[in-house]
């Protein structure tokens, strides 16, 4: 869905890219660019986590046995939706298209609905207090500003 929706979009409005040929449209790629590798940066490092510290995947018949709460998991909570809706925006600033923009929108919105309401239920279920602890201290999808530092005892990260 996050590779097919893009897809017909680009097909349909026929997208190429293609270099601005104005000083703000070139901006906008630059900015692109650099929001392509953050999103990048938080969905590769994400799944290393889940392997690495959480002992799981991202699939759901293996997800992660340990509460990740380190690396950039102190400063968002759900990395890699924040990773995959920056790679998406980067699509729609790096191909200047109206339609990837609102289709990244609507890909936010489904999953600032959907987390609440079917993840996060059952990662409470699974970890329990550590889990509630983070969410009083990490935001769900936008970054923080200062990393959270989890008070030791608290169980978070274990």
């Amino acid at each position: 869905m996050r590779v097919v929706v893009p897809a017909v979009i680009v097909g349909r409005d026929g997208l190429k890219p293609a270099l601005g040929d104005t000083c703000p449209v070139l901006a906008l790629q630059a900015a692109g660019l650099a929001v392509f590798a953050i999103g990048l940066l938080l969905f590769f490092s994400s799944l290393h986590r889940f392997s690495t510290e959480g002992e799981g995947t991202l699939a759901p018949w293996d997800p992660p046995r340990r509460l990740v709460v380190r690396g950039s998991y102190r400063f968002v909570r759900n990395r890699m939706i924040s990773g995959v809706i920056c790679i998406l925006a980067a699509e729609a600033m790096l191909l200047v298209s109206l339609a990837l923009a609102r289709s990244a929108l609507i890909f936010l919105a489904m999953n600032l609905v959907y987390i609440p309401l079917v993840e996060e239920p059952g990662l409470r279920a699974r970890f329990g207090d550590a889990y509630r602890e983070h969410c009083r201290h990490v935001p769900r999808v936008v970054l923080r500003l200062k990393p959270w530092r989890a008070e030791r005892g608290s169980g978070a990260g274990s």
